[in-house]
């Protein structure tokens, strides 16, 4: 297959740039893979709102921009996949984290929504929920948190991949709206 980079604040919201041009390169864009995140943790006492407004908007309202730009070109071939990267967090409390939660458990809301809203037209939407990843975003995490994790190890990308791909086939053209988690055995 063909790649296209495009660089860019998907927060800023403005998502046209980011398309038009994987759309001049590409064609239309059939398959999307909302997968932008940030932390910023802190007890919701003493959570600033930069750092809520900031977690929202990239990891929530980026996503529903993305996806609300994305669906036209997808109804309009009656075929399209998104694919959300949520979150354990998003349905289960961790302290210190009602930002990242609250932002992750919205994008899981927003994915049942959206895929009951366009399922006729051929498009499926559905979230992947990790858990403890090795990531850059995971690594100041003590060690501590495998022991929350029954596999006792954490994921990788890969593994995480591997539901996304599949998610974003041909494959699961009769799944929709669901939540698929990757997390070792978390949410069990």
């Amino acid at each position: 297959g063909r790649a296209v980079v495009v660089a860019g604040d998907v927060a800023d919201g403005a998502p046209d740039e980011l398309f038009e041009r994987c759309e001049a390169e590409l064609g239309p864009v059939l398959a999307l893979v909302n997968n932008a995140g940030v932390r910023a943790d802190g007890l919701a006492i003493q959570l600033e709102d930069d750092d809520w407004d900031r977690v929202i908007s990239t990891n929530l309202t980026a996503a529903f921009r993305l996806t609300r730009r994305a669906m036209r070109p997808m109804i309009r071939a009656r075929y399209g996949r998104i694919v959300n990267v949520a979150s354990v967090v998003g349905p289960r409390a961790n302290a210190g984290q009602a930002n990242y939660a609250a932002a992750k458990a919205g994008l899981i809301g927003m994915t049942k929504t959206v895929a009951a809203e366009v399922a006729r037209r051929g498009v499926t939407v559905n979230a992947v929920a990790p858990g403890f990843i090795e990531t850059e975003m995971t690594k100041d995490l003590p060690e501590a948190v495998i022991d929350a994790v029954p596999a006792r190890r954490a994921g990788s990308p890969d593994e995480v991949g591997a539901a996304v791909r599949f998610l974003a086939s041909e494959d699961a053209g009769y799944v929709t709206g669901t939540t698929l988690f990757v997390d070792g055995g978390m949410s069990a």
